[in-house]
């Protein structure tokens, strides 16, 4: 539900830079929102889903998500559109963090690691929801109603779901949670967070700038350049569904290492060679290689014996999704002065730097 709630906006965002006539600057700025309304809800949703429990905060916050989306596809001002995205954000960095919590609680009751594949279940929410949503703006179905399709499906899943979902797992072990949600990560809980800024600013590039960079600079049409993060979103499951045995054979500081080069790699071939296939190729390993990056440091993160899995991930993920805050701006201000692909060659420098810090993960 996440994965396909997130990825339907990738597709909206030409739409929306068009119909509010942006530059790729304020485009950039705006996009803050995004980032800015998760890292604004995931230190309170840290304590509640410690408190209340994982079950509550993803039905509530699922429910609610199910706004934002239509409100995207309308809104004709920059000051609207910032409120809608902050909105998003929000509801999706809630879902985020309890998520994740609660797949911690599942791991332990199975005694096995799984995160990677639940990641992977993320990544086929968001193949399903770009290319879903692609395939309908090609078809010639209005924004509007599209965007209601989508919240329709999002409510059926989350209706249909919460049933299902441990009861008070994580509330028992959450009475400490309140000392630990607006204190600042450290030590190794605070160089995991800054790893996972780095992979979650290549995501976000994917999510915001896939779609321009295939339209503007590669000739795809307006309403096929949603495919971009649809391959990526390929990839991405491809790897994660397969991740748990990977880093079984690996070990987390392989599949770190070599998953960041491998996305370094995929970044400098879409940036760099001027055809839309080897845009696709590049979002393709992309996916491959920053695919289980996140899982590894996510349940390193929910492991950690000082506080409650929710109050560990969502400082880790709040230093994640300062990556989606920061990185859509920070792209669209250097494709500003230079050009966008310059600008995606730099997101590939910073993943080499995460593969060459990957031995932080062994402990």
């Amino acid at each position: 539900m996440a994965g396909f709630a997130m990825a339907s906006w990738a597709p909206m965002v030409p739409y929306a830079k068009a119909r509010l006539h942006l530059d790729d600057a304020d485009l950039g700025l705006v996009l803050l929102a995004f980032g800015g309304g998760s890292m604004l809800s995931m230190p309170a949703i840290g304590w509640l889903a410690g408190r209340y429990g994982n079950r509550r905060v993803i039905g509530a916050a699922g429910f609610l998500m199910c706004l934002a989306l239509p409100v995207l596809a309308l809104v004709s001002t920059l000051p609207l559109l910032a409120v809608g995205l902050l909105y998003f954000g929000a509801m999706l960095g809630a879902v985020d963090v309890a998520m994740n919590a609660h797949a911690v609680d599942v791991e332990r009751l199975q005694g096995r690691a799984m995160m990677s594949g639940f990641h992977g279940l993320f990544s086929v929410g968001g193949l399903v929801g770009a290319a879903g949503m692609s395939a309908m703006l090609a078809s010639g179905l209005p924004l509007l109603a599209c965007a209601l399709f989508v919240s329709l499906a999002i409510a059926v899943i989350v209706f249909s779901q919460q049933a299902s979902l441990l009861r008070g797992a994580a509330a028992t072990r959450g009475a400490a949670a309140p000392a630990f949600v607006f204190r600042l990560p450290r030590g190794l809980l605070l160089l995991v967070g800054m790893l996972c800024f780095v992979i979650f600013l290549a995501e976000g590039s994917m999510l915001d700038w896939s779609a321009l960079l295939l339209r503007d600079f590669r000739g795809t049409a307006a309403a096929s350049a949603g495919i971009g993060y649809a391959c990526f979103s390929v990839a991405m499951a491809v790897g994660r569904l397969t991740g748990d045995r990977l880093v079984a054979r690996l070990g987390p500081v392989w599949t770190v290492r070599a998953g960041a080069a491998l996305a370094a790699i995929g970044f400098l071939i879409a940036a760099l060679l001027p055809w839309e296939a080897t845009a696709l190729l590049g979002f393709v390993l992309v996916g491959l290689g920053a695919a289980n990056v996140v899982p590894v440091m996510f349940s390193a993160a929910g492991r950690l014996p000082a506080s409650a899995p929710a109050v560990s991930i969502a400082a880790v993920t709040t230093l994640g999704y300062a990556g989606l805050l920061l990185g859509p701006a920070l792209i669209g201000f250097v494709a500003h002065a230079t050009t966008l692909p310059a600008a995606l060659a730099c997101v590939a420098a910073l993943l080499l730097l995460v593969a060459a810090s990957a031995r932080v993960v062994r402990r």
